[in-house]
């Protein structure tokens, strides 16, 4: 029978039962932890929360914890610690990116400005790092380098890769650090508190840092491929931001070898003004035709193949499975 498991089709169903009743607990208890008696923070910290999202991260939790007790203490909060922190990175990027839209509804900043975008992001982090207090020193210092590797990825895809540095390299770095840290911190996390066999934490952590990789090379794909009612974000507002992308940098680098006059056509449009939404739907109309996209789906793939080598290392069983179903999942969606 098909799993209930929201966008994990066919896993053990005793599994997925499980983890959807504990999904639905850990929701409410997200809304919990933005309670606060200030007007204006009870609704901005609440703004993308009410939004939707998949819960990837919280899901990634307890799929790792069930290597071990999945009930056991500070599970739960492990995975409203990574979601909240992972909402409050979305606030921080939509303002650095002037993003006007987020799951499919006005971003914090269009609405507030960016001092109170900003300021709400940091309140996430706030009630995050109360909850990485409370389960113990071990999840304070992983918290914390997780938090620093957020800010180092987003300072390194606003300045740039140096010139010595090789483009793509610098790229995945990037991808690396804001976002597979986070779901490497949910996967550790997640084995560690259950109490999983020795050395589930490790494979975990190293797991979430390919499979983040894979998720956000898939994202690469869904930016272009995707329209705002289906993926809740303007397609290409990452080119009008002038943020690199994997199916960008494989035509610059394209235009650069061979010179042919489709690829520099492309990268002028690249490097144009995007303000306007017929240039941007131009170009990303020229982009889905370009075998780059192409180049970036396999590579996802590819990448999501090496995830799920790692949990080969897992003891076989239902819960394995499960991963690696999760793992198809977040880079073959649509949305």
């Amino acid at each position: 029978m098909p799993s209930t498991l929201p966008g994990v089709p066919d896993i053990d169903d005793q599994l997925a039962s499980g983890i959807v009743e504990r999904l639905d607990t850990i929701e409410h208890r997200l809304r919990d932890s933005v309670a606060n008696s200030d007007d204006m923070m009870r609704w901005t910290a609440r703004h993308l929360m009410d939004a939707g999202g998949k819960r990837v991260r919280p899901m990634l939790v307890l799929l790792a914890a069930s290597l071990g007790d999945v009930d056991a203490e500070g599970v739960e909060d492990a995975a409203v610690l990574v979601e909240l922190t992972h909402l409050a990175s979305l606030y921080h990027d939509d303002v650095m990116d002037s993003a006007p839209t987020r799951r499919g509804t006005d971003s914090a900043h269009a609405l507030w400005g960016n001092n109170v975008a900003i300021l709400t992001g940091d309140f996430l982090f706030a009630r995050a790092s109360g909850l990485s207090a409370r389960i113990g020193a071990d999840a304070v210092r992983l918290h914390a380098q997780t938090f620093e590797r957020l800010c180092l990825g987003q300072l390194h895809e606003t300045v740039g890769p140096r010139e010595q540095d090789d483009p793509f390299e610098h790229y995945i770095s990037v991808l690396s650090d804001k976002t597979a840290s986070l779901l490497s911190l949910a996967g550790h996390l997640g084995a560690t508190l259950a109490g999983a066999p020795a050395g589930s934490g490790e494979i975990m952590r190293d797991y979430g840092e390919k499979v983040g990789v894979a998720f956000q090379l898939a994202d690469d794909v869904l930016d272009l491929e995707s329209d705002a009612a289906t993926s809740g974000k303007t397609p290409g507002i990452d080119l009008r931001e002038g943020v690199p992308t994997m199916p960008t940098l494989l035509v610059r680098r394209r235009a650069a070898a061979t010179q042919d006059a489709r690829s520099l056509e492309i990268v002028r449009r690249l490097d144009s003004d995007l303000s306007d939404d017929r240039s941007l739907g131009e170009l990303v109309a020229l982009l889905r035709e370009d075998p780059a996209l192409e180049e970036t789906r396999t590579l996802a793939q590819r990448t999501a193949d090496d995830a799920v080598a790692i949990l080969d290392q897992l003891p076989e069983g239902s819960v394995r499975d499960a991963l690696q179903t999760f793992t198809r999942t977040l880079v073959e969606r649509r949305s």
